[in-house]
């Protein structure tokens, strides 16, 4: 079970911290949370106020991720348990909160920053940890050393963690996601601007996805007729001719097919830098995938899917962007 719920928010990569003065304000910013393409919320206990919109939104907006974090002790956790909380989220490692938290299936994610924190995790069954504060303690550089010795260990870190690097945290291979109280900005909060809150949301996840056109496929029909096209599109716009096989590409502009190929009119190609976390958004909205397309580099891993169906005569696949 709490694997569970942790692999679902990774499907997101950000887990917004939540501090709340007045419970009032509870529904209407999971509304904005989930408008905005979070439906998660890590409800703090700083505040009285964490336990009753715990409670209200997991009462009221059922479809949105609700826990708690900064929980200190077995009675936040057990009353975020009692108020419908999905899950727990430390600070610091803390045994007795997670022995209790791991007794009554409550999933908790602990916060720690050595290996002698993760030994002790482990030795709960517990595969996703919160790295806190993480600039503090090394950062990337940090996890790039645990990933090693720990390689099945996934963390969440926070602390330091924002805008201008939430990106280069989620780039690191174990890392579930990212959090803090830049999503969203507890600025926004506190007015209660809860359109601001939607669009500060929906900018992080562009930032997360960031999709972009890598190229737009033309189905030439024969090889003549693609090196012909080929040919014009390279002269007109100076770019490279490479010969890739079934397709000629004109730079990073156009891939040229030499017979009848995916689409009516032909295909595009959307990059996103977090491919897994693109694909899981779109099944999320009813995108079907062509099964039989995905492609997988030399060390398994996803790279391109096509989507079932054509879009205004024009197959779609999406693709991990390639490094440059």
């Amino acid at each position: 079970m709490s694997e569970d719920i942790f692999s679902k928010i990774s499907e997101y990569g950000i887990v917004p911290l939540i501090t709340l003065d007045d419970p009032n304000d509870a529904v209407p910013l999971a509304h904005a949370l989930i408008e905005g393409g979070i439906p998660i919320a890590e409800v703090t206990f700083r505040t009285s106020a964490g336990g009753e919109a715990i409670k209200r939104i997991a009462k009221e907006v059922p479809e949105l991720i609700v826990g708690a974090g900064t929980v200190h002790d077995i009675d936040h956790a057990k009353e975020t348990l009692d108020n419908g909380g999905q899950f727990v989220i430390t600070p610091g490692f803390n045994r007795e909160v997670v022995d209790w938290c791991v007794k009554n299936n409550m999933p908790v994610c602990p916060g720690v920053v050595c290996p002698s924190d993760i030994e002790e995790a482990m030795g709960f069954g517990l595969k996703t940890l919160k790295f806190f504060p993480a600039e503090a303690y090394g950062g990337i550089n940090t996890l790039k050393a645990l990933h090693g010795p720990f390689a099945a260990i996934k963390f969440v870190p926070t602390g330091g963690v924002g805008l201008d690097n939430l990106t280069d945290y989620l780039d690191q291979p174990n890392v579930a996601a990212v959090g803090g109280s830049f999503a969203p900005p507890s600025k926004l909060v506190k007015a209660k601007d809860w359109a601001g809150v939607t669009a500060a949301c929906k900018a992080i996840m562009n930032k997360v996805f960031d999709f972009t056109v890598g190229h737009v496929g033309i189905n030439a029909g024969t090889p003549d007729n693609a090196e012909k096209v080929t040919n014009t599109i390279a002269a007109m716009f100076d770019t490279d001719k490479r010969d890739a096989g079934l397709s000629f590409f004109t730079g990073d502009l156009a891939e040229i097919m030499k017979n009848p190929f995916a689409g009516t009119h032909g295909h595009v190609c959307v990059d996103t830098r977090d491919l897994t976390r693109a694909l899981a958004m779109l099944r999320r909205k009813g995108v079907a995938f062509d099964e039989n397309s995905y492609v997988y580099d030399a060390k398994g891993k996803l790279m391109t899917v096509y989507l079932k169906d054509e879009i205004g005569g024009f197959a779609f696949h999406v693709r991990q962007r390639p490094a440059k």
